[in-house]
């Protein structure tokens, strides 16, 4: 069974998505969106635990990104830029989804 995790908060403000990345499993997909995109640029601590996190699928929304002034350039390679019929996508074709708020 596959899960998108969907992850909305700052990971420099909150702790939602350590917890998400804990039950994150082999096969599943996080997608980060509205302040949870921080934790897609390159270069911080928790772009390491998202490289670390092998076999985990992982978008960020691109509205997001721009609404925030942040260039698609800055995410981690490997990380996909999503739009917002794309996240319904990504909802369709998983199981089950798990918001971690």
């Amino acid at each position: 069974m596959t899960t998108l995790h969907t992850v909305n908060k700052s990971p420099f403000e909150k702790s939602s998505m350590d917890s998400c990345l804990a039950y994150a499993k082999q096969g599943s997909s996080v997608l980060l969106y509205e302040d949870a995109i921080y934790g897609a640029i390159k270069g911080t601590a928790v772009a390491d635990k998202v490289a670390a996190m092998g076999g985990v699928n992982f978008y960020v929304l691109g509205p997001d990104l721009k609404a925030r002034g942040v260039s698609e350039d800055k995410v981690v390679d490997g990380i996909g830029i999503v739009d917002y019929a794309e996240f319904v996508t990504l909802a369709a074709e998983n199981d089950k989804v798990q918001a971690w708020v």
